[in-house]
């Protein structure tokens, strides 16, 4: 039997393919549709699942108060270190400058030594000149006991003793001589005074000391 073949009039449309299942139904799913595959970047996230980490970050950061409490501290111990340093400093600068008036008051006293000395020369030989200059002999030695005493309320006393043992803190021998009235060993004669004691000595008194004879 020959194949039957239905002529189609000419420019008709041909029969539209089957795009769904037979019997007809509902399309398919279209991949990447919304809630058809994993979350897309967009999708927000719920706030339980955030908390555990905000708690953790919260701790590590501290509360504005503890932050506060720790600034506050820091800064009490700079405070206390700034002190320190600084009352440290006074210190120091309070003995420098006590240290300096000391070596600048000896120094000027030091000036006056030969002045004393000039003065305690002076009354030596007039001790033989005629009565009429006694008045001026008079007048010298006042002035002398005058400048011996400002030495001392400036720290400085005289030091002229003789019959004391000879001391090499405060004595310097200038010659030794023999004398069996007193001890080996004992000034005999202060050739030149001394003044000051200590740490504060200007300079020792230069003295004659007495030996055993032979």
């Amino acid at each position: 039997m020959a194949d039957r073949h239905e002529e189609r009039p000419r420019g008709a449309a041909a029969p539209a393919a089957d795009d769904g299942p037979v019997g007809g139904g509902s399309p398919g799913p279209v991949p990447g549709a919304p809630g058809t595959g994993p979350l897309d970047s967009g999708a927000r996230v719920s706030p339980a699942s955030r908390a555990p980490e905000a708690e953790e970050a919260a701790e590590e950061a501290g509360t504005p108060v503890e932050d506060m409490e720790a600034k506050i501290a820091e800064l009490e111990d700079r405070w206390l270190r700034s002190a320190a340093e600084l009352d440290n400093f006074r210190k120091r600068i309070a003995r420098d400058a006590e240290r300096i008036r000391t070596d600048e008051r000896d120094r000027v006293v030091g000036e006056w030594l030969p002045i004393v000395d000039n003065l305690d020369l002076a009354l030596r030989h007039a001790r033989a000149a005629d009565a009429a200059e006694s008045a001026i002999i008079e007048g010298v030695r006042v002035v002398r006991d005058q400048a011996i005493g400002l030495l001392a309320r400036l720290g400085f006393p005289r030091h002229d003793e003789v019959g004391v043992p000879f001391d090499p803190k405060t004595h310097e021998a200038m010659g030794t001589v023999e004398n069996t009235e007193v001890p080996a060993g004992t000034v005999v004669e202060t050739v030149r005074p001394g003044y000051g004691e200590g740490r504060h000595q200007l300079r020792p008194a230069s003295v004659i000391v007495s030996t055993a004879p032979g």
